[in-house]
């Protein structure tokens, strides 16, 4: 799967945008420092706990337990919790990695490379073998992805109907047929070839869906920007730093950006206020021409950065993975519903997050002011 920006690949933001890796030092231990120093940093920034508030990085959880009531409960459980791994060595007396780093630094490779979850799996199990005893590594890549859920960047699975009819979402969230076209929501078992019916299954057979829909939630990727101290700032620079010269060098410049601002004067008030593009385009997965199928990305571009990153890597929030074979083509009205819901969520309400740069909390809206796409989506996507 590829991964894009914050939404998917957070450590891409923290790791490689900023600095590309901070430069490594000639002794192991001031090494182990900073990769420590990392991992409170993206901590702090992941739990929206700014570091003002457990400004001492030597202090264990119950030492700062005082904290927990400028917090909600679950969520200072979860920093505490990972904050335990961070402190945690990855075997007696290692200086250089803790567990937790570690653990970030293979998931970091892992998607830069594209290894499959088995291939990690392994290296664990080789890795494990070769520390010293007292490792505290986890025994697969599963639980090692429990470890980085704490960082609150996931993504949803919502099943769908095979010919683009309808999601099993909300109130159709347990519908087993579709509703449209009555076409059955799972795939065919040995099971069913005895049914006349594909919904009739004996009660111990585990369904597959014939379709899946990977929703990543855009309210969190957003967030992140105002939690991180690295981001914060930027999001603010289309109008507190970006030079007016009267020509047009920067999305802010143009008529359909201060259109937005002269119709929605409440919403120009926030420099904070995002301003989205939303991209679409079909690709070959595979990387084969003999192969016909069509993964489409729906993918978002934050305009309130700087030129210089809005179109980066890192920047580009991937929202949703519409699956093939085939393009959904008229239908992918069908397949945004999740993302139009958000949007409009973010538009009529907002979200309150916490701004590192002004140390404060604050209730952020977006707009979404354009669409990209070639050609022949056109049609389909306005």
């Amino acid at each position: 799967m590829i991964c894009f920006g914050v939404g998917t690949d957070y450590f891409s933001n923290k790791w490689i945008y900023h600095g590309e890796l901070k430069k490594r030092q000639t002794t192991v231990s001031n090494e182990g420092a900073n990769e420590t120093d990392n991992m409170h940093d993206m901590l702090h920034d992941a739990c929206r706990i700014p570091n003002d508030d457990v400004s001492d990085h030597d202090n264990g959880p119950d030492d700062m337990m005082g904290e927990c009531n400028k917090v909600p409960n679950h969520d200072a459980q979860t920093f505490y919790k990972l904050l335990e791994d961070v402190e945690q060595e990855l075997y007696p007396g290692c200086k250089r990695f803790t567990k937790f780093s570690f653990i970030v630094r293979l998931f970091h490779i892992k998607c830069l490379n594209g290894l499959s979850d088995k291939a990690v799996t392994m290296l664990l199990e080789l890795i494990k073998e070769a520390l010293p005893k007292g490792e505290t590594l986890p025994k697969s890549f599963y639980h090692a992805k429990k470890i980085i859920g704490g960082l609150g960047l996931g993504y949803k699975k919502i099943d769908a109907c095979p010919n683009d009819c309808m999601l099993y979402w909300k109130e159709n969230e347990h519908d087993s047929s579709c509703s449209i076209c009555g076409a059955s929501r799972w795939k065919p078992t040995s099971d069913d070839l005895g049914h006349n019916n594909l919904n009739q299954s004996s009660a111990t057979t585990r369904r597959v869906p014939a379709k899946v829909l990977c929703h990543f939630p855009l309210k969190p990727r957003l967030q992140r920007y105002f939690m991180s101290k690295k981001t914060s700032s930027f999001m603010q620079w289309h109008e507190n730093d970006r030079v007016k010269y009267g020509i047009l060098r920067h999305p802010a410049d143009s008529k359909a950006w201060k259109s937005l601002d002269q119709r929605y004067p409440e919403f120009a008030l926030d420099p904070r206020n995002v301003r989205l593009r939303l991209a679409s385009d079909g690709f070959n997965p595979f990387g084969t021409m003999s192969l016909s199928h069509s993964t489409l990305p729906i993918v978002l571009m934050i305009y309130n950065l700087p030129p210089w990153m809005c179109m980066k890597q890192p920047n580009i929030l991937m929202s949703l993975l519409i699956p093939g074979p085939y393009a959904p083509g008229n239908d992918i009205d069908v397949y945004l519903q999740p993302l139009i819901n958000e949007l409009r969520e973010l538009w009529e309400d907002g979200v309150n997050t916490f701004d590192t740069s002004s140390n404060q909390n604050f209730n952020f809206r977006a707009a979404l002011l354009w669409t990209i796409s070639d050609f022949p989506a056109y049609a389909n996507l306005a």
